[in-house]
């Protein structure tokens, strides 16, 4: 073969590779979403853990139905959900999981590492910041293994946006989250700018109380707490946002002396939410229960019947749907031509594809 001869065939060496390379960068470009560059998803979690995926995973744990609630709300193919918790028990919201694995009584409760390993996901996604559960420890356990543990929150309101985006980028539904978060604009725009025209000085103060049944001394929710920047979009003033910790106990007297305008309790020990009820009218005899502490006679909030109960899930992803609920509480001037009721139902019609039904609050 002479020299031109091996010029050319090293040219024409030269030319397919060429082409079968665009011929793979085209199929990376153009295929699923799941053919993706080594490592080209990056996410971080709230705990600042960085995790990095190859591609969209196939089996993902989840114990609480916020993480749950946020991968409906993006339209998640739950045929990836391999494992759940306890919490997923009601059939008409959560359908689709009812024959799921189940690897733990609860998403506050301690893990079946064995139901786990049997399992074996490539997601396992626990809370971040809850004081029951000891993310460092199920890392430890879970990560050699190879499954990532991601740990994210969805009930506090300055991350619950940053959180949607790790489940949206893992998952590559980023045009599904800009809508979402486009709807989160409106409904807190329409908020704020009716809440603005409030001096803060008129602004009425709260006290929220966490489990205020189950303790002898009150137990109230801090500025760290999920619900103080709700409370504080929606106008009010929460009483006890000085305090150090998400909560902390304070005494009788600390509440009779700020006299707060308002008594609010958070319905997480409270059989109110979607399918409750307050069958057993619970709120009926809370209410009389704080009503009957010593001293709270002069309250503000007892003598003007301001007191009321918000079910867990408007601490959840559905907090900004609930936030003109709160401040139709506390400005209920503001708020007459909005009809709160509808929000929360259009809520569960667009992103749970059902009703709304149950109990969501009770008023005093």
């Amino acid at each position: 073969m002479t020299m031109n001869e091996d010029k050319k065939l090293i040219a024409m060496q030269l030319i397919v590779l060429i082409l079968l390379g665009f011929i793979g960068y085209k199929m990376v470009i153009e295929g699923d979403s799941k053919l993706l560059e080594s490592g080209a998803i990056e996410v971080q979690d709230s705990n600042g853990v960085t995790h990095y995926f190859d591609e969209t995973p196939d089996s993902v744990v989840i114990t609480n139905t916020y993480a749950a609630t946020v991968m409906r709300m993006l339209e998640v193919d739950f045929s990836v959900i391999s494992g759940i918790s306890g919490d997923f028990i009601d059939s008409d919201l959560w359908p689709e999981l009812q024959n799921t694995d189940v690897v733990q009584y609860s998403a506050h409760s301690e893990i079946d590492f064995e139901a786990l390993f049997d399992v074996r996901p490539d997601v396992y996604i626990v809370f971040a910041t809850n004081g029951m559960v000891d993310t460092d420890m199920i890392r430890d356990k879970l990560e050699p293994i190879g499954i990532n543990v991601i740990a994210l929150d969805f009930y506090k309101y300055d991350s619950l946006r940053d959180e949607m985006s790790v489940i949206a980028k893992l998952f590559q539904k980023e045009d599904k989250l800009t809508e979402i978060f486009t709807e989160f604009d409106e409904l807190e725009n329409m908020v704020n700018s009716r809440i603005a025209s409030v001096p803060d000085g008129n602004r009425p103060s709260v006290v929220m109380e966490h489990h205020a049944s189950l303790t002898r001394d009150p137990v109230v929710l801090t500025a760290s707490s999920q619900w103080n920047d709700l409370i504080s979009m929606a106008g009010g003033v929460n009483v006890f946002a000085g305090l150090i910790g998400h909560t902390t106990h304070v005494d009788i007297e600390a509440i009779i002396d700020s006299n707060p305008d308002y008594l609010m309790f958070d319905g997480i020990t409270f059989e109110i939410g979607y399918d409750d009820y307050d069958s057993n009218d619970q709120c009926s005899s809370h209410f009389g229960f704080i009503a009957d502490r010593s001293g709270f006679d002069e309250l503000t909030a007892i003598k003007q019947n301001q007191m009321f109960v918000m079910a867990g899930e408007f601490a959840g992803p559905m907090m900004i749907h609930g936030l003109p609920t709160l401040a139709k509480f506390l400005h209920p001037e503001l708020f007459e031509d909005v009809d709160t009721e509808q929000i929360l139902d259009d809520y569960f019609t667009r992103y749970h594809d059902t009703d709304r039904i149950g109990k969501f609050v009770c008023v005093a």
